[in-house]
């Protein structure tokens, strides 16, 4: 979820890297030389490893080479190449490209490895930074295209900073096969929600176009109110602090947010604190990073008198190690130490105790594909990464609330690529949550089919909102399909399940300058 303005909105678009990397640089001298070999690939792809691309000589940027890259199935058609860096060092990457969902990006950094994106028709310059971390001698700088899309083209890559010292190793290549086949259910916890519900993010910690809504002021139809957000203060430590009167006109105080609070819990509504979103990063490293997440985000739900946490862990958060390949029994330490704080909340607080989450598909539904780094270390070490997370707490987990905007193409159950943009891209998503699948194709590794209970769609209020929006109708279309089995289109779902729990939104604010469309649409479909 954004929370500053629609530019940001756009640019929170979860899809990255996910096949080949890396081979060897030529050193570069001079902190301001370009440290990419062959960068504008006037000797074809030498100093790369690239799949699904080849050089080319029109169109190009500038000189006389490019190239041009399709993808294809699961292939993105990646340009990659590692390069030797100094630690604690900071550079600038930057590329020329053209074509629909083209990224650049840097992975290894040993600290928070970037990422941008464009799609456009004539060539476009991206640009990001990072700064590596204490030990980090070698860095992978590639861009790659997306799943469905035609050939991009690139051209005259950068990258500027320190030179290292000593030449990186080599990488591979990895496909992987998928099946499908479904899986049992589990139960939600009861937790005193309707049985379909409305869960909205409430603008609380900062101003945007939206407008402040005062939480006393949040019409009836919404049940689960996501206070959004609070942030990392580093080292495990969540802080919560509220929107300012200068950033937001209309704030109120704190007593009449406390008693807001209080005014909608008395009418049955839950409210809990969303932890995260796609400006915040949290990293659970250690165990007494764990600790101090519990204690501060137990504070946090004290002082204001809440329901429990929602877990919206987006970009850098959540990766997974080499190596750790089974998502039922995870090893990475941000993943483990995450899954140990959210079970000690839930045995703090109890029965009763909310505990949602708001992941990207990117980190869960893309796992029917990929899972981690791959056996060759050759994938985004993200993909798939909050599935070992929610299987964990799917005993504890009260709502599911994946983030069906900002995202990529995505492969469904039915092994095609559904886009953003109409009602079959939240079917096929929803589907796989409510029949199950296997993690990265291998039958002997199934992610269990949640309750219908536990599920809500994530979808954008409005055009303003998220990338990904769909008109009232369409998303009725997509209900009817999931709960009815009625008005599906081209996609066979696997079962019928009335009792969805609901919708989600990002957000009750931006659904308030929309004249409260969404909540009006959805107190209609389902009669409330």
């Amino acid at each position: 979820m954004t929370r500053r303005s629609l530019l940001h909105v756009l640019a929170g678009l979860t899809a990255t890297a996910l096949v080949t990397l890396a081979i060897v640089a030529q050193p570069a001298t001079g902190a301001t030389a370009n440290l990419a070999a062959n960068p504008g690939f006037e000797s074809g792809l030498s100093g790369w490893t690239c799949s699904a691309a080849a050089a080319v000589s029109s169109p190009t940027h500038s000189g006389s080479g490019a190239v041009a890259g399709t993808p294809a199935g699961q292939d993105f058609a990646q340009c990659g190449q590692q390069v030797s860096v100094q630690p604690n060092s900071q550079y600038t990457l930057s590329a020329w490209v053209q074509g629909s969902y083209v990224y650049l990006g840097a992975t290894g950094t040993g600290t928070t490895d970037p990422q941008t994106w464009t799609s456009s028709s004539s060539w476009q310059q991206l640009s990001t930074s990072f700064t590596t971390g204490a030990s980090t001698t070698s860095v992978t700088i590639y861009v790659h295209g997306w799943y469905g899309q035609p050939t991009y083209y690139l051209d005259d890559v950068s990258l500027t900073g320190p030179a290292g010292n000593q030449p990186p190793p080599t990488t591979t290549t990895t496909t992987t096969t998928t099946t499908t086949t479904t899986t049992t259910t589990t139960g939600p916890p009861s937790t005193g929600l309707p049985t379909h519900a409305l869960v909205g993010y409430l603008h609380t910690s900062f101003g945007n176009g939206s407008g402040y809504e005062p939480i006393a002021s949040v019409p009836a139809a919404w049940n689960v109110i996501d206070l959004a957000f609070a942030d990392s203060a580093g080292n495990g430590n969540i802080v919560f602090n509220r929107c300012s009167a200068s950033e937001c006109a209309g704030v109120e105080s704190d007593a009449d947010f406390l008693a807001g609070i209080k005014a909608q819990q008395a009418k049955g509504k839950k409210v809990v604190i969303s932890i995260g979103g796609a400006n915040g990063e949290v990293q659970l490293t250690s165990a007494a990073a764990a600790t101090n997440f519990v204690n501060s985000v137990s504070a946090i739900i004290d002082k204001w008198g809440l329901d429990g946490v929602d877990v919206d862990f987006e970009n850098q958060s959540l990766s997974l190690q080499a190596g750790d390949s089974d998502f039922r029994s995870p090893t990475t330490p941000v993943v483990v130490n995450l899954i140990s704080a959210l079970k000690q909340l839930k045995a703090r607080y109890g029965a009763k105790f909310v505990l949602t989450m708001a992941p990207e598909t990117f980190f869960v539904q893309l796992g029917y594909q990929f899972y981690g780094p791959g056996p060759n270390n050759a994938q985004d070490p993200r993909a798939g990464a909050f599935l070992p997370v929610i299987y964990a707490l799917r005993d504890s987990l009260t709502l599911l609330t994946v983030q069906d905007y900002n995202s990529g193409p995505i492969m469904g159950l039915d092994n095609q690529y559904h886009q953003m943009g109409g009602a079959d891209f939240h079917i096929a998503m929803t589907d796989m949550l409510l029949t199950g699948f296997p993690v990265a194709g291998n039958t002997s590794r199934m992610f269990p089919a949640l309750s219908p209970g536990q599920v809500a769609i994530g979808v954008p209020a409005n055009q303003n909102a998220g990338n990904g929006w769909i008109s009232t109708g369409a998303l009725d279309q997509a209900l009817d399909c999931l709960t009815k089995n009625t008005n599906c289109g081209g996609y066979a779902v696997h079962g019928k399940h009335p009792d969805l729990r609901g919708l989600m939104t990002w957000s009750i604010n931006w659904d308030k300058f929309n004249n409260w469309e969404f909540a009006t649409n959805f107190s209609s479909y389902f009669g409330g």
